[in-house]
């Protein structure tokens, strides 16, 4: 099963300060379906769409090790400053496992003014037949 995105850009691979610690970009273009409507006269980028570029950037930059995971849950979403049309979101990563032997992804997104985010996700090995997301 594979899920759509509300993205309508890519988010873009930037070098990492190691194995587990990743990084992406995102930038976000006026054009994007989903400012109309969030916010009419005044676009804010929404929430859903920080989380999905994280997701995005994880699936993107998983460790060596952790290949073969899918996301499992979103365990925290903390939104800490705006994002408007043009700002460029950087995302810093960072990966561990989990005791239970799923992947953690830790994630700070940051505009040109600050903080924009925290994500963190949960990614578990994928079923036998499960198709990558």
């Amino acid at each position: 099963m594979t899920g759509a995105s509300p993205l309508a850009g890519a988010v873009e691979v930037l070098p990492g300060d190691g194995e587990y610690a990743t990084a992406a970009r995102f930038t976000v273009d006026a054009a994007e379906t989903v400012l109309p409507g969030h916010y009419p006269g005044f676009p804010i980028f929404p929430g859903v769409c920080l989380v999905e570029c994280t997701h995005q950037g994880a699936l993107a930059t998983v460790p060596e090790k952790a290949e073969g995971v899918s996301l499992a849950a979103v365990e925290s979403a903390r939104f800490t400053g705006p994002v408007f049309p043009g700002d460029r979101v950087d995302i810093a990563m960072a990966w561990k496992q989990t005791p239970a032997g799923d992947w953690q992804c830790r994630a700070k997104l940051r505009t040109g003014r600050g903080p924009a985010a925290s994500v963190r996700l949960r990614y578990a090995p994928r079923a036998a037949g499960e198709a990558a997301a």
